[in-house]
């Protein structure tokens, strides 16, 4: 592509060409280099040899996603609550998944190593929440239909400027939004928490290598999804350990009917928890139930 009258501006873009690591940046690269070769007859074949590599790799890249679509992506079936970790390449996202999940993704040191979503299930108190790992942003494999139909997005940075980047292409997640700063250059806790609250976001402090606040990321991202948790319990026993997950505002005939089918069966209620007056409050059927609330039923 050499020519004596490349401007600085093409020379940069042949560099950042050159330097691309994936097809869809190349792509970029060219339709840039296209724009700015120069446009005199000299060129002419120069211009011609741009524009056949920008058709063949654009004509490349649709065939990979064809591939992609039609055997390479898993059918993931959304269980309850799903949430995924999104972030650039090698921030750290099979890591951090390993850690919460049951999953065991490929972890390596190269560029875009994850090709496929990875699902696994993260328990918080008995309460089990789909988890996706979405191939790197910039990818040719990243999923945005994955991203714009979960509950809740993970953003994984250790940069702050990456924030912004990662936001600009999850303009169409309806999720909410939890920032995952993985602090693995250690800077002070201090700053980091004072720079995040400056810019209003939601955010937790993770330390992947350290294990450190995965508990406390576990609990946010459980309370993004904006539901409440409630136990029941049989008339002289503990309460059950897997409480039932529903929407606020939810009250004991709700619970009664995803118990019983059938509320009618219930002759008494008690509640315990912050909703409660006083512990085993008799309560009827319309009370308003609050998160972590537990129930106990007798039926007729």
């Amino acid at each position: 592509m050499a020519s004596t009258n490349q401007s600085p501006q093409y020379q940069k873009a042949q560099a950042r060409f050159l330097d691309a690591q994936t097809n869809e940046e190349k792509l970029r690269c060219l339709e840039e280099m296209i724009r700015l070769c120069p446009k005199h007859k000299s060129a002419e074949k120069m211009l011609a040899n741009l524009r056949s590599r920008y058709v063949k790799l654009k004509e490349k890249i649709e065939k990979i996603k064809k591939v992609f679509r039609s055997s390479g992506k898993p059918s993931i079936k959304k269980e309850g609550m799903q949430a995924v970790i999104v972030g650039l390449t090698n921030s750290g996202k099979s890591s951090l998944l390993s850690l919460l999940t049951n999953a065991k993704p490929e972890i390596a040191q190269h560029r875009f190593t994850t090709k496929t979503p990875v699902v696994g299930m993260m328990n918080y108190f008995g309460i089990n929440i789909q988890l996706i790992e979405i191939p790197a942003i910039k990818s040719e494999y990243y999923d945005a239909g994955l991203v714009n139909t979960a509950d809740v997005i993970l953003i994984l940075v250790d940069v702050f400027d990456d924030i912004e980047k990662i936001e600009n292409e999850l303009k169409r997640a309806r999720g909410n939004k939890i920032i995952v700063f993985n602090n693995k250059n250690n800077v002070d806790e201090r700053k980091v928490e004072s720079t995040l609250k400056s810019r209003k976001l939601n955010y937790v402090i993770v330390g992947i290598e350290t294990r450190g606040n995965l508990e406390e990321l576990k609990e946010k991202t459980f309370k993004a999804f904006g539901k409440i948790r409630i136990f029941t319990k049989e008339p002289g026993k503990p309460r059950s350990d897997n409480p039932l997950v529903l929407e606020p505002e939810s009250t004991v005939k709700n619970v009664a009917e995803k118990i019983f089918h059938n509320s009618s069966k219930v002759r008494e209620t008690r509640i315990w928890g912050p909703s409660s007056k006083f512990p085993g409050q008799k309560v009827g059927l319309e009370h308003n139930l609050k998160d972590l609330d537990v129930v106990e039923f007798k039926t007729r």
